[in-house]
């Protein structure tokens, strides 16, 4: 077996879950195909240093699920009696866009189910605690926007709220609890006592006064290249700032790896943004965003690849027709849009 055989293998036993439901196991063929839409000479790096980062920000459904049985266990959260904890908790459905609330709290279900023989349907009392269960937060803006109306128009007058995610992003947990934020003005208006506290699996550093120790792709270096610097120009209004490098290297393997896997993310995802005539503003190349480059987040959940990723690890659809923008590129992790 070749070196780019085995990190083909690699990244698809690693990903092996991802939209299981849908697609099946991932393939190695389906890898090769992503893999070799990248020119040639670079081809290999990429795959290597694309396989180290997602052993360790790929969020399987076993990697989320041995989390949660923690944390249903955990005295600092659920006390000397995690069941009577769990059975008078209130457990929030408040996302009002997508599904991954819904389907984390079946995850949930099923932990419930093993250690308590009852699942979230069977919980809630007056006195209990309040749960927002979710996979990842990023802006922190969804999140916010949720538990502000939350507080707002259902929340009692006294809440102890738990915030449950398998990875926050530094900028969205600073977003979510800074004084001036949408969420700590809702709950100063409404008047009600509210406490908070956030549990996770994963951090990851992406606030920009502490970018040397990014864990997302934000470039150090920008190649020099005409059509990025006509797509830098057109995007000015949040200039981007690149990464100081020699920091901590969080998923990466090494500077060099990092860079080349960087600027191959960053050009994939300017060739994508080409083959729309008029994009919206916040698809960037490094994924949504209204700054700079875009978002960079390096987290892939089983049930999808965030919005916030960057496009040339999920933008577009095979199955459309060749005229279509989508069909000119393809997927390694295809999405799970909004309906």
């Amino acid at each position: 077996m070749t070196e780019r055989d085995k990190l083909i293998a690699s990244i698809a036993s690693t990903c092996a879950d991802y939209r299981e439901d849908d697609f099946g196991k991932m393939s190695p063929d389906h890898v090769a195909r992503w893999s070799d839409q990248f020119d040639k000479g670079v081809r290999l790096p990429v795959l290597a240093e694309l396989d180290h980062v997602l052993k360790s920000t790929y969020l399987s459904k076993d990697r989320i699920t041995k989390f949660l049985k923690g944390l249903a266990k955990e005295n600092k959260l659920a006390g000397g009696d995690p069941c009577k904890f769990w059975k008078n908790a209130n457990f929030l459905k408040e996302q009002k866009r997508g599904h991954s609330q819904v389907e984390l709290l079946e995850v949930f279900d099923e932990v419930l189910q093993d250690a308590c023989a009852f699942t979230t349907s069977d919980c809630g009392s007056a006195s209990g605690a309040y749960i927002y269960l979710d996979d990842v937060i990023f802006s922190g803006d969804r999140v916010s926007t949720d538990l502000a109306a939350w507080i707002t128009n259902k929340a009692p007058a006294r809440v102890e709220l738990h915030v449950v995610v398998a990875g926050i992003h530094a900028g969205g947990e600073y977003w979510l609890t800074k004084d001036d934020g949408k969420l700590k003005k809702a709950i100063k208006e409404s008047k009600k006592q509210v406490t908070m506290q956030i549990w996770r699996l994963m951090n990851v550093e992406n606030s920009f006064s502490r970018r040397k120790n990014s864990e997302v792709y934000w470039p150090a270096v920008l190649p020099q290249d005409a059509a990025l610097s006509a797509y830098m120009q057109q995007h000015d209004k949040y200039p981007f700032t690149p990464r100081t490098s020699g920091g901590k290297l969080g998923p990466f393997s090494s500077e060099p790896a990092r860079q080349l896997l960087e600027r191959e993310m960053l050009m994939a995802g300017i060739k994508i943004c080409s083959f729309s005539a008029n994009p919206s503003d916040v698809v960037r190349p490094l994924g949504y965003s209204r700054f700079g480059l875009g978002f960079g987040s390096t987290i892939v959940t089983y049930r999808n690849c965030p919005n916030n990723c960057p496009l040339a690890l999920w933008w577009g659809d095979p199955s459309m027709p060749k005229s279509h923008p989508f069909s000119k590129w393809y997927p390694l992790f295809p999405r799970k849009t909004y309906e």
